[in-house]
């Protein structure tokens, strides 16, 4: 019982596809990811080269610069929340490229790690409307997932002149203080490092950190010389307020002081070394990483850009798994659904992924139906298998591109409110991490149902061609002008002046809301965590695999001997 019966899974390339229809996918999906490669640039140079020599002048180094030396060397930093506010304007037509905060998943001395670094060549660090949001976003993802976390401090306070959407509400700013104390109560380590201004706020996130270090340029202060002068009339400086000589050596504040970035920097990867190393190796049991016998990157040539298209799921999981080998759990149940087991980076996940096509229909024997839809018998089946990976402690891993549930009379006679609602139970009662990628089509209520984020996955991933929505933007508008159309969805109405007006408004609706689905409209407003190219996913996975088995004790890891899974395999009928 203890064996996983990974067996073989897809074909290669030239059985998979025809090389004429792979070179357009290619072609389409490298466009689109050619895009996201520049917008990733526009973010990172934050306001410019200009305020990159500003931080240099003052012989600092910038927050990314800061992050490459915490970082191990050769290691890949994953960037969360990129295009947060991306395209947005603010007073007097300012912008805040990622929010004005770089939240990133790195390795330091071989431990995964949340680093939250305020980006001090936007408006010297400043929290715009959603920075608040996005440094708690990052902080919840710590806190699921036990990585320490470094926070690399250079803030001035708030963007005043939009305080008002970053200051309250149950998401402001004070409830990243409340975060920090989680982290604390959790026992999850908290390292800090302060640069430059840290003012208000910026200097209450450091204090419930464990370690603190500050360079001697740097300053934590609730309110700065400028408005203490303001308020008092009194000649002082933000340095001589809350300065290092002020909060090393007289209030307790800061634990060290430091010359300058490149030193703390160094000391806060010689504090990593006294953490616990991670337990991912102990789990592996000695398996290390393979590649998958099938490349990631033909991801980008096997996926169409069309959703109407369909595709083959098996390969889809061939390209991200070890050796792309995989136990696929109750085969013959649900088709519409893939579900089962593989090792990611030598670790075993559970995958979830819709099929696409038409595959056999379990209320109608012999005939067929439209797979990308929740039916019954598949409901049903990824709710067990979700249940059984958070019993055995599996992190569970949902590729979306889902339509939506099945509808009509039928539907609702078979209870799919009730099946799902079971899904939906366990997902939001799961422990154990969930990770969510939406490869294209993620509508509807099969969105939530599969993990969306509405239901805390740990982190939700994004392709170039996602789109999120209720229902697309043809039907959308046939839904807004019901009344206005015959049973054919053409319109009634007999005037050409009245027809075309209609013609017109339901396009307009039709473009707005397909306008909507862009991916970087979701990341602008954090409706999903980032946005990736195909061939980036395999990678991604490994590290988040990784992390979810980094720290040991906190949670229920059960070895393969005592996996719920087993039962489940004998209780189908179902034989490796």
């Amino acid at each position: 019982m203890s064996h996983v019966p990974l067996v073989p899974i897809g074909v290669d390339r030239s059985s998979a596809i025809d090389l004429r229809t792979y070179d357009d996918y290619s072609a389409s999906n490298r466009e689109r990811e050619q895009l996201l490669v520049e917008r990733r640039a526009e973010v990172q140079a934050g306001w410019g080269e200009k305020y990159v020599e500003r931080v240099h002048k003052k012989g600092k180094l910038t927050s990314r610069e800061r992050i490459e030396l915490l970082k191990d060397e050769g290691t890949a930093i994953h960037e969360v929340g990129s295009f947060v506010n991306y395209g947005l304007e603010y007073d007097r037509g300012a912008k805040s490229p990622a929010a004005g905060v770089v939240t990133a998943f790195a390795q330091v001395q071989g431990r995964w790690c949340m680093v939250i670094a305020n980006d001090n060549t936007v408006a010297s660090g400043a929290w715009w409307p959603r920075t608040p949001e996005k440094i708690q976003r990052a902080q919840n993802m710590a806190l699921r997932l036990r990585l320490p976390t470094v926070y690399l401090v250079d803030c001035s306070g708030l963007f005043l002149p939009e305080q008002s959407n970053s200051f309250p509400g149950a998401r402001g700013a004070g409830h990243i203080f409340k975060m920090n104390s989680l982290l604390s109560d959790s026992g999850v380590p908290q390292l800090a490092g302060v640069f430059g201004d840290c003012i208000a706020g910026g200097g209450y996130m450091p204090i419930i950190s464990d370690r603190v270090y500050m360079t001697e340029q740097a300053y934590m202060v609730i309110a700065g010389a400028a408005l203490i002068k303001g308020a008092k009339s009194q000649k002082m400086t933000s340095l001589g307020i809350g300065g290092p000589e002020v909060h090393v050596h007289q209030s307790g504040c800061a634990d060290v002081r430091v010359p300058d970035d490149e030193t703390l920097i160094a000391c806060l990867r010689d504090e990593m070394t006294r953490l616990p190393s991670s337990g991912a190796d102990f789990y592996r049991g000695g398996v290390g990483e393979i590649d998958p016998h099938f490349p990631a990157h033909e991801l980008t040539g096997l996926l169409p850009t069309d959703h109407r298209e369909s595709y083959d799921a098996e390969q889809v999981l061939a390209r991200l798994v070890d050796q792309s080998l995989f136990w696929e759990l109750m085969p013959d149940l649900g088709k519409e659904m893939v579900c089962g087991v593989g090792r990611v980076g030598g670790l075993y996940a559970g995958f979830v992924i819709n099929r696409q096509g038409l595959v056999d229909s379990a209320e109608h024997p012999g005939q067929k139906h439209p797979a990308g839809i929740l039916y019954r018998e598949g409901i049903a089946k990824i709710a067990a298998f979700s249940r059984a990976c958070n019993d055995d402690g599996i992190p569970l891993i949902w590729l979306q591109d889902i339509s939506g549930f099945d509808i009509g009379q039928e539907a609702e006679r078979l209870g799919l409110l009730s099946y799902g609602s079971s899904l939906i139970y366990s997902n939001s009662t799961n422990t154990t991490p969930m990770f969510t990628v939406l490869l294209r089509k993620a509508s509807g209520a099969g969105y939530y149902a599969m993990a969306g984020l509405p239901y805390d996955p740990v982190v939700q991933l994004s392709t170039c061609l996602a789109r999120q929505s209720v229902m697309e933007g043809r039907t959308l508008a046939i839904a807004a002008f019901n009344t206005k159309l015959d049973e054919n969805f053409e319109i009634t109405a007999k005037d050409p002046a009245e027809r075309d007006k209609i013609a017109k408004s339901m396009k307009a609706v039709e473009d707005r809301i397909e306008a909507d689905m862009d991916p970087y409209v979701a990341a602008r407003q954090m409706d999903t965590d980032e946005i990736v190219q195909l061939a980036e996913l395999r990678d991604w996975l490994c590290s988040l695999v990784e992390m979810s088995y980094q720290g040991a004790g906190y949670r229920r890891v059960k070895n393969p001997r005592i996996w719920s899974m087993h039962d489940l395999q004998v209780m189908m009928g179902s034989r490796a």
